[in-house]
């Protein structure tokens, strides 16, 4: 078995003395080929991401034109706030996250839980506060909420109300 190696590194010597290519360009022969190589993952990576993104635009599109076609009512109410002035001036922006949702509640007809026939608890909807609304009453921070606030409330098929500024 020694006798068969002794043989064969002659010959690979010999290759690379025929063909007249020393060992340094043999490499950078190597490093350019595996550069090539790359070159062409990095395009079709590049592609396939362009195409998933297209295909992800396709499939969601914006949201507001969603929102707008769904509501089935919508009002605008002009909420009175002074009861949130009432409490210690360290809670009264919270409170009046708590005013908001009991006034639509009441105007938009929203129950927290609706009882079905069979017995079965089902949600009547949601009432959702836009973040617009949120900074509008924390803008002054939690000791000065608005003493009132302008909002359009909507109402869409599955019973969820969302609340914007008007």
């Amino acid at each position: 078995m020694e006798e068969k190696k002794e043989e064969e590194l002659p010959e690979e010597t010999e290759v690379a003395e025929e063909t007249g290519a020393t060992e340094e360009e043999e490499a950078l022969e190597k490093e350019s080929e595996v550069a090539k190589e790359e070159e062409g993952t990095g395009e079709e990576v590049a592609e396939e991401e362009a195409f998933e993104e297209e295909k992800i635009e396709e499939e969601a599109p914006p949201r507001r034109k969603e929102e707008e076609e769904e509501f089935v009512e919508e009002r605008i109410y002009n909420i009175p706030l002074r009861r949130a002035w009432i409490m210690p001036h360290n809670k009264r922006a919270p409170k009046t996250i708590r005013l908001i949702r009991a006034f639509v509640q009441k105007h938009m007809k929203v129950s927290e839980a609706m009882v079905e026939e069979e017995g079965e608890e089902k949600e009547g909807g949601r009432i959702i506060i836009s973040n617009e609304v949120n900074e509008k009453i924390w803008s002054k921070g939690i000791e000065k909420p608005p003493r009132k606030l302008r909002i359009r409330a909507a109402k869409d098929e599955e019973g969820n109300v969302t609340v914007f500024l008007a």
